[in-house]
C-alpha cells in the first residue's frame, strides 16, 4: 500500500528527481576539478610518472571535457534532449577516469563506477520507445530480448554493485542483520521480483547511509576526509537516482514481475 501510494503521488515528479540525482556526481566532479587543479595534477604525475607538464595538460583537457561534456550532457539529460548522445558522452568520461585514476585496480571504486554506468543504462532505456507489437495487447516474440528490456536488466544488475561495497564482513549482530536484509533486497532487484518495492527500500537505506556516514559538511574543507566524503556522497546520490528510475520505469521484460503479469 505504501509503495502504491508513493508511486501514485510522485509519478509525475519521480523521473525528474531521478535524473537530477543521477547527474549530480558529474556536476560536482566538474566543480571539484576546477578547485583542485594542483591536487589532480600531482596525483596524475605520481600515478603515471609523466611529469607535471603532461599532468597539467591532462587535467586541463579533463577540465574542458568536464565543463563541455559533463555540464552540457547533464543539461541535455535534465531537459530530455539528445539523451542517448549525452549518456554515451558520460560513459566516455567514466571510462577515461577509470583508466586515468587507476580505478581498475580498486575494486570498491570500480564497482561504484559500474553502478553509475548502470544508472546511465536505465536513462537509455527510459528514452527508448515501448516495443510495438503486431496485435495490440499481445506481447511480441522479441518482447523479452528487446533493447529496452535488456538495458533495464543491465542497469538493474550494475546498480546493485553499489550495495556490494556496503556489506560488512564482521560477526556483530547489526552487521549480520544488515547483510542479510541488504543481500535479500539486492537479489530481488537483480531478478526483478517485487522490484519497485525492493528498489524503494534500497533508496531509503542509501539515503540513511549517505546522510549519516557521508556528511562531508561536518568536516572542515581543508581536511582530506572532506573531499573523500563529498565524492562518496554525490556518487551515492547518483546511484539513488538510478534506483528511482527503476521505481519509475519498473523492472522491464526480463524479470520475474513481468512473467508473473503474463
Amino acid at each position: 500500500l505504501v509503495n502504491k501510494f508513493f508511486l501514485r503521488t510522485t509519478k509525475h515528479h519521480l523521473p525528474h528527481v531521478a535524473r537530477l540525482c543521477l547527474v549530480s556526481t558529474f556536476l560536482e566532479d566538474g566543480v571539484r576539478m576546477w578547485f583542485q587543479w594542483g591536487e589532480q595534477s600531482e596525483y596524475i604525475d605520481s600515478t603515471w610518472g609523466c611529469g607535471r607538464f603532461l599532468a597539467n595538460i591532462f587535467v586541463l583537457l579533463n577540465l574542458l571535457g568536464h565543463f563541455g561534456v559533463n555540464a552540457g550532457g547533464c543539461v541535455l539529460i535534465l531537459s530530455r534532449n539528445f539523451v542517448q548522445y549525452s549518456c554515451f558522452a558520460l560513459f566516455t568520461i567514466i571510462a577515461l577516469q577509470t583508466v586515468a585514476y587507476s580505478i581498475l585496480w580498486d575494486l570498491k571504486f570500480l564497482m561504484r563506477n559500474l553502478a553509475l554506468s548502470g544508472g546511465l543504462l536505465l536513462l537509455l532505456a527510459e528514452c527508448r520507445g515501448e516495443v510495438r507489437t503486431v496485435f495490440a495487447g499481445v506481447p511480441s516474440l522479441g518482447h523479452q530480448s528487446s533493447p529496452k528490456h535488456l538495458l533495464q536488466l543491465g542497469g538493474r544488475v550494475l546498480l546493485i554493485l553499489m550495495f556490494m561495497t556496503l556489506l560488512h564482513f564482521d560477526l556483530s549482530l547489526f552487521s549480520i542483520l544488515q547483510n542479510l536484509v541488504g543481500t535479500a533486497l539486492i537479489v530481488l532487484v537483480a531478478v526483478g521480483f517485487k522490484t519497485k518495492l525492493a528498489a524503494l527500500t534500497l533508496v531509503a537505506w542509501l539515503l540513511c547511509i549517505n546522510f549519516t556516514f557521508n556528511a562531508f559538511w561536518t568536516i572542515p574543507s581543508y581536511k582530506p576526509m572532506h573531499d573523500f566524503l563529498k565524492y562518496d556522497f554525490f556518487q551515492t546520490t547518483s546511484v539513488i537516482g538510478g534506483l528511482l528510475l527503476v521505481v519509475a520505469l519498473g523492472p522491464g521484460g526480463v524479470s520475474m514481475d513481468e512473467k508473473k503479469e503474463w
